[in-house]
């Protein structure tokens, strides 16, 4: 059986790292061609040897000799820089891309692999939330598969197997509500980005983390669902889920609801993905009904987390509008998890970006490259 070679871009971050574990899991099926990371390049030549991809990239360029002597006595190929992370994914033997970078940084690589032909595996939902219609477009054009990594809309997606016929009603999307769900706004006011860390239920990256803390997290997922499923905004409820156990739910138009439920592990998702539509037996810890008898939900507050209420602004005005949203939040997280700012100052600083930049209605590639630039630019502007 041949086996499917994975391109992991991303791959000593959470979702790059737990991606590697599911491979480690099932060799027979799956295999590493190449592997990208922005600046942990010690752990990027880890990975390298034992997995011996046939590329590797840094995206650091000062890296680059480290990481190429590293792997001198190895059949590998070094590159390094950001173009070189967009040139890697052309590669023909690659069959599917897993796009497990952060940020803005995931939206050109993500496009060439479409443009490659390359299934999807899509972790970076900043890509849908910057440019869902071109992507969506672009993967109908070249025939792609996007397939969904995230534990929300992996969830939706299986809801969806066999449902080819039946209309979506409502899609419920869950959230743990983060660390922060029960603080008061003077609570909120004094957060400090060691308590935004402490995530109850999930390991996941600091920025990530920060995002769910801030329920910026489920307004970019409300906007990759959107563009994902095809539904529109009024069509997507946010519930409140502490336990994350219900990962997300579909409901139809005869009112039945189909929910797909599990422990908080990320691993099930990306394998999900990575073996689509094979599901593979796995080593991941079952969920026992005994120990999670009781599961609770409520409504998001978007007085006290208005990232949220952003997001269904900017997808609602659409345009440029989301890469405004995002951009801004990338800069305003950075500044959080180095004390620049307080924890609602996000939130100020984000609402000033989306009430200042032009709005474009109908933007094009070149269009979010410079939005991205004129909202960092504004943000880094009013914190000085």
């Amino acid at each position: 059986m041949k086996k499917r070679q994975i391109a992991i871009l991303g791959s000593t971050g959470s979702i790059g790292s737990q991606a590697l574990d599911v491979i480690r899991q099932h060799p027979d099926h799956l295999e590493v061609y190449a592997l990208t990371a922005n600046h942990q390049a010690d752990l990027l030549i880890r990975q390298a040897r034992e997995f011996k991809p046939e590329m590797v990239v840094i995206a650091d360029e000062s890296k680059y000799r480290q990481v190429k002597e590293a792997l001198s006595d190895r059949p590998v190929k070094v590159w390094s820089g950001s173009d070189a992370i967009v040139q890697v994914v052309e590669a023909a033997p690659i069959d599917m891309v897993l796009t497990a970078m952060v940020g803005y940084a995931g939206l050109k690589p993500t496009i060439q692999a479409i443009k490659s032909g390359k299934a999807i595996a899509l972790a970076n939902k900043e890509t849908l939330v910057i440019a869902g219609e071109l992507i969506t477009q672009l993967a109908v054009e070249h025939k792609t598969p996007i397939l969904p990594v995230d534990s929300e809309h992996s969830a939706i997606f299986q809801c969806l197997a066999g449902e080819t016929q039946n209309p979506i009603d409502k899609i419920i999307l869950t959230a743990s509500g983060g660390p922060f769900r029960t603080f008061s706004p003077e609570q909120l006011e004094k957060a400090t980005p060691q308590e935004a860390l402490k995530h109850p239920n999930w390991n996941m990256g600091a920025k990530v983390t920060i995002d769910s803390a801030s329920l910026m997290n489920k307004g970019f997922e409300m906007i990759e669902a959107k563009w994902l499923f095809g539904v529109n905004p009024e069509q997507i409820q946010i519930l409140i889920h502490p336990q994350s156990i219900i990962h997300s739910m579909v409901q139809f138009e005869d009112r039945s609801i189909k929910a797909q439920l599990g422990l908080p592990d990320m691993r099930l998702p990306i394998q999900y993905a990575l073996n689509y539509p094979k599901r593979l037996k796995s080593n991941f810890e079952a969920l026992d009904f005994n120990k999670f008898n009781t599961l609770t939900f409520e409504e998001p507050d978007t007085n006290r987390f208005r990232n949220l209420e952003f997001a269904f602004e900017a997808i609602r005005k659409g345009g440029n509008m989301p890469c405004i949203l995002n951009a801004a939040n990338e800069v305003v997280v950075a500044a959080f998890l180095e004390n620049k700012i307080g924890f609602l100052e996000m939130s100020d600083l984000i609402e000033k970006a989306m009430q200042t930049i032009p709005w474009i209605e109908s933007p094009v590639y070149e269009d979010f490259v410079e939005t991205d630039k004129a909202t960092r630019k504004i943000i880094i502007h009013e914190m000085k």
